[in-house]
């Protein structure tokens, strides 16, 4: 079952979809994961909805939410700001934490690249997160940008972006917009993996605020709490390493996986299976469902 829901971030109406398994007993309080969108996505029609549904099949309760200023939540659109992602998140806690369907003990985060660094910074910082699991996430903004735009000329054309969007901001109030492309490169060849609701253009701020948000600090926090990092051999858009240098950063319970592929989107159809047997038998042994422990 899937119920469209809404809850209240900061005075913001926050949109999402709760899925529930069809087989739940009367009064039974399940575990759940969140699951937090990439770059100004969207719960819908996107890779993350793919996520929500393979973890739902392993029945737990699913949460997918848009964040402020995406898809159908209130907000300015495109103005990404990483700390209101991670206030939109642990508000998402509180709310499901008084749901019948959901184990407030039980609530686990998991995300898809910009989403999934934000559900790491999230679980350091809140300590009702139980688990988290990170989809092809960074840990920290600079150090991702210069490897996503790797030669002298592109990284002086994306740190001139900056520069021009808050010189721009300074002489007239307002936000310079430029695409999303420019911000984080995606190649043609794999855009079709984003959603048709997500955004194409952002304010340099939203860059800025990427630029300096850094899960690294925290993710150290989030032991003895399990965390799996899952990042696809060259990943061309994340750069792999940086699931590397956060697991380097992270204490007991974290486990770092990085299959076989290049895609950044390993729910995709060829990689779904691989990555769904991966990722089931990791939450058998550390946060299972009822689903999965009897199996």
């Amino acid at each position: 079952m899937e119920h469209s829901l809404t809850f209240m971030s900061d005075g913001l109406k926050l949109a999402g979809v709760l899925h529930v398994p069809d087989d739940r007993k009367p009064g039974e309080r399940l575990p759940t994961f969140i699951v937090l969108h990439g770059f100004v996505g969207t719960k819908d029609k996107s890779h993350v909805e793919i996520i929500s549904r393979m973890i739902a099949d392993m029945g737990y309760c699913v949460f997918r939410m848009d964040f402020r200023g995406c898809g159908e939540s209130e907000g300015a659109r495109g103005e990404v700001r990483c700390f209101d992602q991670v206030a939109d998140t642990r508000n998402a806690v509180t709310f499901l934490s008084e749901r019948e369907e959901v184990d407030p003990a039980r609530i686990g985060v998991t995300g898809h690249s910009f989403g999934a660094a934000v559900a790491i910074f999230a679980g350091g910082v809140d300590e009702r997160i139980a688990c988290v699991v990170s989809f092809c996430g960074w840990g920290d903004g600079e150090r991702k940008f210069r490897r996503q735009h790797p030669t002298p000329e592109a990284w002086e054309k994306f740190t001139g972006i900056l520069e021009k969007g808050r010189k721009h901001k300074a002489e007239t109030g307002e936000s310079l917009w430029v695409s999303r492309f420019d911000v984080v490169p995606i190649p043609p060849e794999l855009r079709g993996n984003l959603s048709p609701k997500a955004q194409f253009e952002v304010p340099v701020e939203t860059a800025i605020s990427m630029y300096s948000f850094r899960a690294d600090d925290v993710v150290g926090s989030i032991a003895p709490r399990p965390l799996l990092l899952f990042h696809t051999a060259h990943d061309v858009i994340t750069p792999m390493e940086e699931s590397l240098r956060l697991f380097e950063k992270a204490g007991a319970n974290a486990e770092l996986m990085i299959p076989t592929g290049v895609s950044h989107f390993p729910v995709s159809d060829q990689d779904r299976p691989h990555t769904q047997a991966l990722v089931e038998a990791w939450l058998k042994k550390f946060f299972p469902s009822p689903k999965l422990a009897a199996a």
